[in-house]
């Protein structure tokens, strides 16, 4: 049997995943809606599934953080505390993360691994390599991305859909959080 892998990102209006500038977390369009969406995304049993970059980056920001701040929300807390496989051949324990095992090789042969040997779903937030890889190898199920109401344009980083295939998107679940920010579902399959 397979599992589900849901690849789970934020976005600006135009498609970036993070912006630099004066920009914060969540770009500061963050409310309870959206925090407590979040949390209920991550409570069921799942396995993460990350990249090394994108793993490196949320243990040092986690490191750096206080338990009063934004990175510190409980749905943060939550993600970090499943089990988790980290897709890397140069990273090296000991690593500071509950329950992560490294897997050194290539992301789609990993990844198609793990659809056919685990037990729970599979998701990834961030990860956008290895991601657009994944969704170009048909490995990717649903595309679950969160959209803040915001225009990046001189400061936007990490193009969320850079070096991915032409898809078409079906359409699976659409839910608007805090008034303004808009969680889309999708399911991708290949443009041809």
């Amino acid at each position: 049997m397979t599992v589900t892998y849901t690849f789970d990102v934020f976005s600006s209006l135009d498609g970036f995943g993070a912006a630099g500038g004066n920009w914060t977390g969540y770009w500061g369009k963050q409310g309870p809606e959206l925090l407590d969406r979040r949390l209920a995304l991550y409570e069921a049993e799942q396995r993460m599934v990350f990249g090394a970059h994108t793993f490196r980056s949320f243990v040092e920001m986690l490191a750096a953080s206080t338990e009063d701040s934004d990175v510190r929300d409980p749905w943060v807390t939550r993600m970090r505390n499943l089990p988790t496989t980290v897709v890397s051949n140069t990273l090296e324990g000991p690593l500071d993360w509950p329950d992560v095992t490294v897997v050194g090789g290539d992301a789609v042969d990993v990844v198609a691994r793990l659809k056919e040997e685990s037990e729970v779903p599979l998701r990834s937030h961030g990860s956008l390599a290895v991601n657009n890889a994944l969704l170009n190898a048909g490995l990717v199920d649903v595309v679950q991305v969160t959209l803040f109401p915001v225009i990046t344009g001189e400061n936007g980083m990490d193009p969320i859909f850079g070096g991915a295939a032409d898809f078409d998107l079906e359409l699976l679940e659409t839910r608007t959080l805090d008034g303004s920010i808009q969680e889309l579902t999708y399911r991708p399959s290949r443009h041809s």
